[in-house]
């Protein structure tokens, strides 16, 4: 494990792709194929005992179940995995994974994973689908837990939240004979087809047959398409360039720097670029093989599945006739090409005389492969002609310093309250600092949301994390990983010894060494600190109050006695839009010549294109890479990357690499002197905003005064109000962590570790503005007229939108719009404001949703049209006046519960708790409307408050709580007679928050959730019990969460609040205050053993605490 091969060999052919290879006495013959008759690929491996003794082998495979479409679980891993649950069949010895279905549209796959063994089983078979307990907290897949000495695999199974199929054998090979191992990884839509082909790959016959049919169809097709032996090797040369963009676009470098157009540019060509594009130049007749090559290739690749743009460009002057032109579209024409011209993943023919420059430039930009007709043969286009520029070596003077282990002494920090030995609270400072001693890691990353209202970045204990620019999902300036166990990182500073070229980073990771962290999260920036071999290390990141740049201060404290010189690598991989897999291709990087500055740009990006990405440093003297693969080496990675073996780097730049931004530094600290450097991470809208940025905040005074009016821009909005209770656990949350929670990452950035969002929730942010009524008011207020901006004429809104272009999606959801009229309300009986109904502010204005269609995502066009936010809020609430047949209000395709998307999609499901609050918001608004005169509306809306009141009191209690719901079909929800959900806290609590309940069943009714739904035991207050299963209800997406997560029977902390609340309302104080505590995350982490199992940082609240084993006490998302 983890050795280089004495030999190794790999060979494709059009049936199988095999490995072999040779270390010591034992070879490895691998074999893969994809079976014939199902959907199943087979990876047979060989393993053959040269020695004279017998050997012992332990094979452990390792794979990661997704079940969905990549773009998913691209988009959000967390998310997408939490719909998978696995189990273990005995009788097969094989894992068995499924996803559960988020609609009636979604397939029900199903997979299996098993191992056929040929040979002598030594032991018993292990298994692992945990991917936390496989690879280990902050490890990698280069050094996995599971495969530490001796280590067993945990044989766990069920609802673990991240899923993976690992199955290991121990087997005993005797001297010159082989044992194989087959291992068989299928999927399906049929649950009994699963076990049909578990039953099947059990005989070692069918594997042999699969191997054997694999063969004989490569043969079949090869001979019925007439593809030659040649043609085949070109086709499998193209693909690696195809699936995932290489340096072969560094051959057209030039085209791809200068272009200035996005990715809506190719849409007027047809192409939409969502699968890859090849690109062939053709100007002579004489060249038209290679057309007729490349069809057959196009043909090839795509009876393999891998679709692609084949893209041609004609180049011939504009004539009556057209020959060449003609020739092409005979060729086309002449096979199957005839019926995918000018469409997705089919052939494209362009003029190339008729297209503009910038055109040009955007065809080749787009491009994963250019070939050229009158060039040389395909196969030496192919070749790479760009060659990574390496520096030279690094000369190491002196020997590696044999100095005794340094400790940090956590004393040294003052007491810290709630320390649980990993971390814990210095009130004073207002900090959150976690202790990283050698070995020790927190549960799950602890991170900090760190941002203005227009940049921003996350960063965890560990040093991960992201940076983004204007919108936080679709402008990332680095990548947002999402992986609460690798926490990958997308930008590290990295701290060189010259002398003796030991290395580390100046975050525990990805290089921690053998040293203690000190990590300080304070409301505005992160602390690192660590003492190594006599140097003391400090980096402060922060971002400006106002400026789109993020700052990293470091200081470093020579104590060793003796003069050291000190390298620094600060390493950034760029993203400029959603996701690096898709950007990388299209990234730009070159050096301002005005200030050593080192840019980045991606014009492709649509929404952003003039955006400038930069980074810079305080220290002029420096060498700049843009190549990934100079900086980490062919062989390299984040813990051991070639650059920091170099004296410097290249300075390689420009487009068609594999990008980076990195710049490197190098400085002499006497003994006793202390050196303060600065590195920059920004993105401006002009080279002239880049240049101002950089100048201001490289220079080390103005980067140490912006760092202090950071922390007085947080005082100012977290020290208005003190709360000072005999809890200290109490006055930590309200007095500062739980409004910089709301501030910075809810209203500033809407993202965070485990969701980046970027957009703005109609319900959500109008929520969130609610805690800051007293201390920021005038940010309630311009939410409130930047949320009416979003409704449109007919009184719906957008459920989310982006900011930018205003793309979002329309919705039945029923509740969206209530939401504004319910905060305004509350803003005015707290400011005395009267005067924000008078605002006038403009509709968006779109189609219709049709009928049976329950959401759409466009992007509006602001209306001409206008009204006062008084003449919002009462469109919001007559459209929400809408009853069924029990005089309820239409619960539509949703309501606060988004996941209850299905109870009143048909138009006829009636929700109680949105009955409870638009009482309220009608109630609120009655004095209103008689303030502007309108009693007519005024009477109309007392009228429809008793109505509702009366129906609910009537028809929705069920004996001892209120429904949740009625279906569409009239069945109710969250009634005794339900299997499931029996029980949901929302329609109990607001009886009581407004107090429109008849007492007496309130009272019962809370009593109902305090014995159902509020569990002292573990800590939890559950949305709902029992969980959705595998009953009939069908409520919508909220029955695909595995049993006891999020809304799906968990604590759902926002409801969780509103229990606490409602006992509140009934004069229970005391009561609310033990639940209150009882929910607190402080309360949760006191304890290693606490924190452990609640595993989410103790200093902010989770959006949902799991309720179900295996996963009962553990923290959700936070943030």
């Amino acid at each position: 494990y983890k050795t280089k091969p004495d030999k190794y060999r790999a060979v494709f052919s059009p049936d199988k792709a095999e490995f072999q290879r040779r270390d010591g006495n034992i070879e490895t013959h691998t074999e893969i194929i994809v079976s014939t008759e199902d959907n199943t690929e087979i990876r047979r491996v060989l393993l053959t005992n040269h020695n004279s003794e017998a050997a012992l082998l332990e094979l452990t495979s390792y794979l990661e179940v997704v079940l969905s479409h990549p773009d998913g679980d691209l988009a959000h891993p967390a998310f997408s995995k939490l719909f998978v649950t696995t189990e273990y069949n005995s009788q097969y010895n094989c894992i068995l994974a499924k996803r559960r279905p988020r609609s009636d549209d979604d397939i029900k796959w199903h997979a299996l994973h098993m191992v056929n063994v040929e040979g002598e089983v030594i032991g018993n078979v292990q298994y692992e689908t945990d991917r936390a307990r496989f690879i280990g907290r902050n490890r990698t897949l280069g050094n996995p837990e599971a495969m530490d000495v001796d280590r067993p695999l945990s044989n766990t199974t069920g609802a673990v939240l991240d899923p993976v199929m690992s199955i290991r054998y121990r087997v005993k090979i005797n001297p010159g004979k082989t044992v194989r191992l087959s291992y068989i990884t299928s999927i399906s839509d049929n649950e009994k087809e699963i076990y049909e082909i578990a039953e099947k790959y059990n005989q070692s016959g069918a594997i042999e047959r699969a191997f054997e049919l694999a063969w004989t169809r490569s043969q079949i097709e090869s001979g019925y398409l007439g593809f030659k032996s040649d043609e085949i090797s070109l086709y499998l040369k193209m693909l690696p360039h195809i699936l995932l963009p290489s340096l072969l676009r560094r051959n057209w470098e030039k085209q791809i720097f200068v272009n200035i157009k996005g990715q809506s540019g190719l849409w007027s060509f047809g192409i939409s670029v969502d699968v890859p594009v090849i690109l062939l130049n053709i100007d002579k007749k004489e060249d038209i093989e290679v057309v007729y090559k490349l069809l057959k290739g196009h043909e090839y690749w795509r009876m393999k599945g891998i679709k692609v743009d084949l893209v041609i460009l004609v180049g011939e002057e504009i004539s009556y006739l057209q020959p060449l032109r003609e020739l092409v579209m005979e060729a086309v024409s002449s096979g199957y090409g005839r019926d995918l011209l000018g469409k997705r993943g089919g052939i494209f023919i362009i003029n190339k005389t008729l297209l503009s420059e910038e055109d040009s430039n955007l065809l080749y930009a787009a491009a994963r492969i250019v070939l050229n007709g009158n060039s040389d043969s395909l196969d030496e286009q192919l070749d790479l002609e760009y060659k990574t520029v390496y520096k030279n070596k690094l000369v190491v003077n002196e020997k590696k310093a044999t100095e005794e282990y340094s400790d940090y002494e956590l004393d040294k920090y003052g007491t810290l309250s709630y320390f649980n030995d990993i971390g814990g609270f210095d009130i004073e400072a207002n900090e959150y600092v976690i202790h990283l001693r050698r070995g020790n890691e927190t549960p799950v990353p602890w991170s900090n949301v760190i941002a203005n209202e227009n940049f921003g970045f996350i960063v965890t204990e560990s040093g991960g994390g992201y940076t983004w620019s204007s919108n936080s999902r679709e402008n990332k300036l680095t990548p947002w990983s999402n992986d609460p166990v690798k926490d990958t990182l997308g930008e590290v500073v990295y701290i060189r010894d010259d002398l003796t070229g030991e290395y580390g980073s100046l975050t525990p990771s990805p290089v921690r060494g053998n040293v203690d962290y000190i990590v300080k999260h304070g409301q505005g920036y992160t602390k690192f600190l660590s003492l190594d071999k006599g140097l003391e290390k400090e980096l402060c990141q922060f971002v400006s109050v106002k400026d789109p740049v993020k700052i990293s201060l470091i200081r470093l404290n020579n104590k060793s006695g003796k003069t050291r010189k000190i390298s620094l690598f600060y390493y950034v991989r760029p993203v400029l839009g959603v996701n690096e897999k898709v950007t990388s291709q299209y990234i730009s990087t070159s050096i301002d010549d005005g200030t050593g500055m080192g840019i980045i740009r991606n014009s492709f990006n649509t929404e952003f294109p003039n955006k400038i990405a930069f980074i810079d440093c305080s220290e002029t003297e420096r060498s700049f890479s843009g190549d990934n693969l100079e900086f980490l080496g062919l062989d390299g990675s984040l813990e051991k990357p070639e650059a920091v073996f170099r004296d410097r780097l290249s300075g390689t730049i420009g487009a068609g690499l594999d990008p980076c931004a990195a710049m490197h530094i190098m400085i002499t600290i006497n003994p006793g002197e202390q050196k303060d450097v600065i590195f920059l991470l920004g993105q401006g809208d002009s080279m002239e905003q880049v240049r101002d940025i950089s100048f201001k905040y490289r220079n080390i005074d103005n980067a140490r005064n912006e760092l202090g009016l950071v922390k007085e821009m947080w005082e100012s909005k977290l020290g208005v109000i003190q709360v000072d209770t005999p809890d200290l656990s109490m006055n930590i949350m309200l007095n500062r962590w739980l409004l910089y929670q709301v501030i910075s990452c809810r209203l500033f950035s809407r993202s965070a570790f485990y969701q980046s969002g970027g957009a703005f929730g109609f319900r959500d942010q109008l929520q969130d503005v609610m805690t800051l009524i007293y201390t920021w008011p005038d940010a309630v207020k311009k939410q409130i007229l930047l949320h009416a901006s979003r409704q449109f004429p007919e009184g719906d809104v957008q459920h989310w939108w982006h900011k930018e272009a205003g793309k979002g999606i329309r919705t039945r959801y029923s509740d969206d719009l209530l939401w504004l009229p319910y905060v305004t309300v509350d803003y005015i009986a707290a400011t005395g404001d009267w005067s924000i109904l008078d605002v006038e502010v403009p509709y968006i204005e779109d189609e219709l949703l049709p009928e049976g269609q329950d959401e759409r995502y466009s992007i509006p066009r602001i209306s001409e049209k206008k009204g006062t936010v008084y003449e919002h809020c009462i469109k919001a609430i007559d459209k929400a006046l809408r009853f069924g047949e029990h005089g309820i209000p239409l619960m539509g395709s949703g309501d606060w519960n988004d996941g209850m998307n299905k109870v009143g999609s048909k138009g006829k499901g009636e929700s109680v708790w949105l009955g409870w609050f638009l009482s309220s918001i009608l109630n609120n608004f009655i004095p209103v409307c008689k303030k502007y005169g309108d009693e007519e509306r005024a009477e109309h809306y007392k009228n429809s408050l008793d109505s509702i009141v009366q129906s609910i009191e009537k028809n929705a209690w069920d004996g001892s709580w209120y429904l949740r719901a009625y279906f569409d079909d009239g069945k109710p929800l969250g009634s005794n007679q339900n299997s499931e959900c029996k029980i949901d806290s929302l329609a109990q609590s607001w009886s009581a928050i407004t107090g429109f309940g008849d007492i007496n069943r309130t009272k019962e009714a809370l009593k109902a959730v305090q014995y159902y739904l509020i569990d002292r035991e573990e800590g939890i207050i559950k949305l709902l019990t029992p969980a959705f299963g595998d009953g009939d209800l069908e409520p919508g997406y909220i029955k695909g969460y595995v049993p006891g997560v999020r809304e799906n029977g968990g604590q759902y902390t926002h409801a969780a609040v509103w229990v606490i609340l409602a006992f509140a309302k009934m004069g229970e104080g005391d009561k609310a205050y033990q639940l209150y505590r009882m929910i607190n995350p402080i309360n949760h982490s006191g304890t290693q053993i606490e924190a452990a199992r609640y595993k989410t940082e103790p200093y902010v609240m989770a959006a949902d605490v799991y309720a179900i084993p295996p996963n009962t006490g553990r923290g959700g998302w936070t943030w």
